[in-house]
This record gives C-alpha cells, sequence and structure tokens, in this order.
C-alpha cells in the first residue's frame, strides 16, 4: 500500500492499522512485527503487536542465592531449575545487603541513604550520621570539634593578627574585647 498525495506519491505512508489506514508523513515501522504505523498506533499494545516481546529480557532472581537468571525463551520455573542443577547456586554465596552497624539500628544500606563519616570513616544511615549519633570513636566526634577545627586553629594561629583583621578598638572603649572582621 503505497503513500503520498497526488503531487508526492512517495511522500508518507498509511497505517497499517486496519481500523485507521491514516496517511502519516512520520510513519513509524514497529521492530516486532515490521509494519508501518501512525503516532497513535506505534505502541505494541495499541496495535496488539503479536511479537511484542521479542526483544525484552526477563530475568528471575534466585531466593537461595539472590543471582539474577535470564529467562529468555523460556519458562521461569524451567529457569531456576536449571540454574539449581548447574551447580552455580550455593546459599552460602547469597549476598546479604549491608546494614547500619549502629546498635538496634537495623536500617538497611542504600545508595541514596548511606553516609560516610568523616571521622572514622564508618558507614552508616542518615539517622546515625552525626559522629555523635552513632559513637564516633575518632577523639570524641562533633563534641571536642573534631579534626577540621584543630586544623582550622592551628592555621589560624599562623596568620597572626594582622592578616584577620584583628585590631584593638578605640582608647575611648574598654580594651576587654578585641574588633575581628571577617578574612
Amino acid at each position: 500500500m503505497g503513500g503520498g498525495t497526488e503531487a508526492f506519491p512517495d511522500l508518507g505512508r498509511h497505517c497499517q492499522n486496519p481500523d485507521c489506514n491514516l496517511l502519516d508523513f512520520l510513519p513509524f515501522t514497529c521492530d516486532g512485527c515490521r509494519k508501518v504505523f501512525c503516532v497513535e498506533h506505534r505502541s505494541y499494545k495499541s496495535h496488539e503487536c503479536p511479537e511484542s516481546d521479542h526483544r525484552s529480557r526477563r530475568v528471575v532472581v534466585c531466593e537461595a542465592c539472590s543471582a539474577a537468571i535470564e529467562t529468555t525463551g523460556e519458562d521461569e520455573k524451567t529457569a531456576l531449575e536449571r540454574h539449581e542443577g548447574s551447580g552455580d547456586c550455593d546459599p552460602r554465596k547469597k549476598k546479604k545487603k549491608p546494614a547500619c552497624p549502629v546498635r538496634r539500628c537495623r536500617e538497611v544500606l542504600t545508595f541514596s541513604n548511606t553516609s560516610t563519616c568523616k571521622a572514622c570513616g564508618l558507614k552508616v544511615c542518615l539517622r546515625h550520621r552525626f559522629p555523635a549519633d552513632h559513637g564516633c570513636g575518632a577523639g570524641g566526634g562533633a563534641r571536642s570539634g573534631g579534626r577540621w577545627n584543630e586544623k582550622f586553629m592551628a592555621a589560624l594561629a599562623s596568620r597572626g593578627a594582622e592578616a584577620c583583621g584583628m585590631k584593638e578598638r578605640a582608647p575611648s572603649s574598654p580594651p576587654s574585647t578585641p574588633t575581628i572582621k571577617a578574612c
């Protein structure tokens, strides 16, 4: 079935859905059944494609060892039986999901809820991300200020009073409190 108009006979194609037959100038070719469709009937579901799962990959997870088994072209039960009989299925190799190491916390650590403590390097959940919350063993954590505070204080002391804008107040004011400007 050709397409186009009288003036341009090779332009466009007719939708091959029996109920549509719309002349479409930007047609879609289904990669399953290789028929041409308009924008409304281009999805597998809309034109009820018999080959809709020809390129799909199905994976089932083994309950015993947490391995992913591809089931392309076969039943899930058959693929699991083949996996168990192959010798690759070992329940001792089952991967445990990492959990927060804080006592009585059972939060499973994932990509989006994991925080690494800068003081001790421990991976914890977001609820225990502060050193005081997970009993940080690196010098008391936030209570003593941590290593970053010590480095800051050392750098501040090495600069001297003039570099950071410390000035004595005018003699009319009490000399007890120096003025500090931001660097």
